[in-house]
């Protein structure tokens, strides 16, 4: 394999001309497609037009925009001519913009449109260096006026480049060539779930390590389509990208809104996504929502075939030696208790996947084969559900700092409840607080090191030491547990481990996942740090409790209102309780004693990253009166 993504890109374009490569939608809501060749081509084009307007190689270029056609065009044109990227979103607020392109040291920046455009000149004055920015919406009209900082079009620097390369037809092939799997590729802002955000280095070489890999984990055909519906600036959806080019794959561009996203698997068949645990949760709540409201015979078959297929998945696994092996088993044992409940469930569950499940698969487009689930840990209530409709999704791990793979569930032997193996060449260590390193089954931090490992924070040597050993080892800041066949599974952040004044360390991860089990809470997160009992703030599920509210007749005056009602309280103390208890696994010192209900749900940008991890610390100080509230 070539030693670049660039290089990736133009040897599977020339192979691949005339296969499409990009679903994009046009002004009319319409899925169009791009070849290999032609996007080669478009992106050889603007590479060129950068380079006629100055851009060298190694200068830093931002780009403030979300999934589009020219955020790839520009990604591969930017690394193609030897300079790094520095993206971010386009819901970043002005200031994280003013931050990142400060920091980054980008003379120069992509802005998806005039909104984004506007956020930044509005800091302008606080980016002396930035000297010139390029709008990406076709229809953006440039000012009349000049002003201090160059204002262009993504079209006009594609002028520039076809100039260029009637004049020097290998311009841009230049530059590609001298290309080397050490060269910084970007820098990604990590989102900051504390502090300020910190600008991971990655290299070619970096990505590449998981573009070798990938397809030892996933079994990706040229005909295959991934669904593309997270944030392409994030590591996770970057490295789908790069996975697609380097497969000869196509992938198409969607939104991670239940109506959009369904509607395009539906025209798009895709086989493959890239997705967040939130995303799985919000499927299988509308799928729960429209039982419930039908009711009657379909919603108990609905809910034996649940059952069945949750027993048969279990069964099936042990029968296979995929159950996690945290302590060693013996496959004897195994295939002898399970071979029974297999033959009797089995019938069952293909009545299952007739009836009920059948339907399910259809709404994922007919050809889905995985998803691949990041960024957070899939609660195993999802998890369950969808191994019991026979949909298969995939958990991995990994950090921006690793750009982004460390594991991944193998598709042809997924293990539960783990994160799946090292991919090859990758180590992991599971340490305790003395940096020993602990044997399979116990608990400890988890440090990984192998080719996909960053450089480094950008301007940040004393943050990198913090992290990144001489020799190369990374501590992930994650606790987990190794399984005694290499399995990882990770359980939680170190950071957010709750101490109570009495010493017991708790893990609310576990208890939020049990938590949000319940159709009547939206979000949720555990508190206590320093306490002498754990606490909660809830965002209550307002369409199923204004049901409950209706359906028992309880009084309110509006919706934002029932948060308030001792009677929805009760409810969802309940419910917690009912999850959250020794009967279910749980210790008596994570039980939680209080709750605070709010009505307004945590937004992006605020309380949450755009990964959709909650900002904790962030939680804190926007909530404190309420928190102090809570433990008085």
């Amino acid at each position: 394999m070539q030693n670049t993504i660039p290089k990736v890109f133009k040897e599977n374009a020339e192979k691949n001309r005339d296969k499409s490569v990009l679903y994009y939608k046009d002004k009319e809501d319409k899925f169009k497609t791009i070849s290999y060749g032609e996007l080669y081509r478009i992106v050889s084009q603007f590479g060129a037009g950068l380079l006629s307007i100055g851009v060298k190689r190694n200068d830093h270029v931002g780009i403030i925009a979300d999934n589009r056609k020219e955020w790839i065009i520009a990604d591969l044109a930017i690394l193609g001519i030897g300079a790094v990227d520095v993206p971010r979103g386009a819901d970043s607020t002005a200031d994280e913009v003013q931050y990142i392109l400060n920091h980054g040291d980008c003379h120069i920046t992509l802005a998806e449109n005039k909104k984004q455009l506007e956020k930044i000149l509005s800091s302008a004055k606080k980016l002396p260096e930035l000297k010139t920015i390029i709008v990406m919406d076709s229809e953006y009209k440039k000012p009349a006026k000049k002003t201090e900082v160059v204002i262009t079009t993504f079209n006009d620097i594609l002028e520039k480049g076809k100039e260029k390369l009637q004049k020097n037809s290998n311009a841009f092939e230049k530059e590609l060539n001298k290309g080397t799997a050490e060269d910084l590729a970007t820098i990604i802002y990590t989102s900051g779930t504390t502090g300020e955000p910190k600008g991971v280095m990655l290299t070619h070489n970096n990505f590449l390590h998981q573009v070798k890999q990938i397809p030892n984990i996933l079994i990706i055909s040229h005909d295959d389509v991934w669904l593309s519906v997270l944030p392409v600036w994030h590591s996770f959806e970057r490295i789908i990208e790069y996975v697609v080019l380097g497969s000869c794959s196509a992938q198409a561009y969607s939104k991670p809104v239940g109506k959009i996203m369904l509607k395009d698997m539906a025209e798009v068949k895709p086989a493959f996504m890239a997705s967040v645990p939130r995303i799985w949760e919000g499927i299988r709540a509308a799928i729960y929502r429209n039982i419930n409201s039908e009711g009657g015979i379909k919603k108990s078959l609905f809910y034996f075939f649940v059952a069945v297929g949750i027993l048969h998945e279990t069964f099936l696994n042990m029968y296979k030696g995929l159950l996690p092996q945290f302590r060693k088993r013996y496959r004897a044992v195994d295939i002898t208790i399970s071979i029974i409940p297999l033959i009797l469930l089995t019938p069952f569950r293909l009545l299952g996947n007739l009836l009920v499940f059948g339907k399910l698969k259809k709404l994922l487009g007919g050809k889905f084969v995985a998803a691949v689930s990041g960024g957070g840990a899939l609660p195993a209530y999802v998890d369950k559900f969808f191994g019991a409709a026979g949909i298969l999704l995939l958990e991995g791990y990994g950090l921006t700092e690793t750009a982004p793979v460390v594991s991944v569930r193998l598709q042809r032997a997924p293990v539960p409840s783990t994160v799946g193996p090292m991919l090859a060449g990758t180590e992991v260590r599971i340490m305790d607080d003395k940096m020993n390193v602990l044997p399979p089954g116990h608990k400890g931090v988890v440090y990984i090191k192998g080719p996909q490992v960053m450089k480094g924070y950008y301007k940040k040597p004393d943050e990198t030491r913090k992290v990144l050993s001489e020799d190369g080892w990374l501590n992930t800041g994650d606790s987990g547990i190794l399984t005694h066949k290499g399995e990882l599974k990770i359980i939680g952040r170190v950071k957010d481990t709750i101490v109570l004044l009495g010493g017991e360390n708790i893990e609310p991860d576990p208890i939020e996942s049990a938590i949000l089990e319940s159709d009547y809470i939206e979000q949720v997160i555990v508190l206590g740090q320093d306490q002498k009992f754990l606490a909660a703030l809830v965002i209550p599920n307002l369409d199923e409790v204004e049901k409950y509210a209706t359906e028992n007749d309880i009084s309110y005056i509006d919706r934002e209102s029932l948060v308030d009602i001792p009677e929805i309280n009760e409810l969802i103390y309940d419910e917690i309780h009912n999850r959250v208890s020794p009967q279910n696994g749980f210790k008596p010192f994570e039980i939680i004693y209080k709750i605070k209900l709010l009505a307004k749900p945590f937004q992006v940008g605020r309380e949450l990253t755009q990964t959709l991890k909650m900002k904790r610390n962030v939680i804190n100080e926007i909530y404190a009166k309420e928190i102090k509230e809570l433990f008085k």
